[in-house]
């Protein structure tokens, strides 16, 4: 979707101008995919209030990647959270998603990286729905698989590993589906190209392990505590690409795609295609914590000021 310019862009510890956040042609991320990243939403509330989904988890995620890929972020988690909600205050913009970024910049061309500087953007804008449908997505199974173990990281969320996950969207989108899932190497569920991917089966909550190439996600985990405290059974384990198909529900869950039904997998509809009770009940629940219906018993969200009046 369309990106929406905001005001400012906060870059190694000052806000900038939208427009001045440029990096050069020759710098060590455009030609090696040298980056790591994050992507949070912050949420409109109840009375002018908003809050930055589970940020710390995020920042900590962040940190991570950037330690699997030895780059020294000069910022500590507290520091990066601080300036998340300086950035979403000063442009006064909310709801609006969250990208902070850090990559290797301009110094030396060649695929040792560690001479290269450390750079760190922060953005934040504008953006709705990710996955485009209201009645549940009709997906497929990729001809792609995720990434095998020990090659590339899939616990690291960094910018060459997306290059994977643009293959699974651009084949999925040009035959016809708004989504692709990946299986591992073995054959087994792994993910959606940018989302976790859960099923139920007999009032049974289940989802790959992240053994099976998977990203830690943060509202992976959220659903999965959740579902915990509305005492449904769940589990991770190991799912065979058939068992999506006689599922009696599907859903994907990313800070992107948030909770997201499921319809139908390679044109197998799944259940009677609508969207299923524990689905319902976990969607409920999360919409509910996120603008404030519920209690956020979790302490998920950090607040930040930014009037109703002025936002975007």
């Amino acid at each position: 979707m369309p990106i929406h310019a905001t005001e400012h862009i906060w870059h190694n510890g000052t806000l900038i101008p939208w427009e001045d956040a440029t990096v050069h042609v020759m710098s060590h991320v455009v030609h090696y995919g040298s980056a790591v990243f994050e992507g949070m939403r912050c949420y409109q509330q109840e009375e002018g209030a908003a809050g930055i989904f589970r940020m710390p988890e995020h920042i900590q995620r962040l940190l991570d990647s950037a330690k699997i890929y030895r780059m020294a972020v000069p910022y500590n988690r507290d520091s990066i959270c601080t300036a998340c909600v300086e950035l979403v205050e000063a442009n006064k913009v909310t709801p609006c998603y969250i990208r902070p970024v850090a990559f290797r910049g301009y110094g030396e061309l060649g695929v040792f990286p560690l001479n290269n500087p450390v750079e760190l953007y922060i953005a934040n804008y504008p953006w709705g729905k990710y996955v485009p449908t209201d009645e549940g997505a009709d997906v497929c199974v990729s001809s792609w698989s995720r990434l095998a173990p020990n090659t590339m990281p899939a616990l690291a969320k960094a910018g060459a590993n997306y290059m994977n996950s643009q293959l699974i969207r651009m084949e999925a989108h040009l035959n016809g589906f708004v989504e692709g899932i990946a299986l591992d190497v073995n054959g087994y569920v792994s993910e959606g190209s940018g989302e976790n991917i859960f099923l139920v089966r007999g009032g049974i909550l289940y989802t790959p392990p992240l053994a099976n190439s998977v990203l830690a996600g943060v509202t992976r985990d959220s659903v999965i505590t959740l579902a915990r405290d509305l005492g449904i059974p769940c589990k991770e384990q190991t799912i065979p690409r058939e068992m999506l198909y006689i599922a009696d529900e599907v859903f994907f869950t990313g800070t992107a795609a948030e909770l997201t039904p499921i319809r139908s997998v390679d044109r197998i509809i799944i259940a009677d295609g609508k969207t299923g009770p524990i689905t319902q009940r976990l969607s409920e629940e999360f919409f509910g914590i996120v603008h404030g219906k519920r209690p956020d018993r979790h302490g998920w969200l950090t607040s930040v000021r930014v009037a109703v009046e002025e936002a975007a």
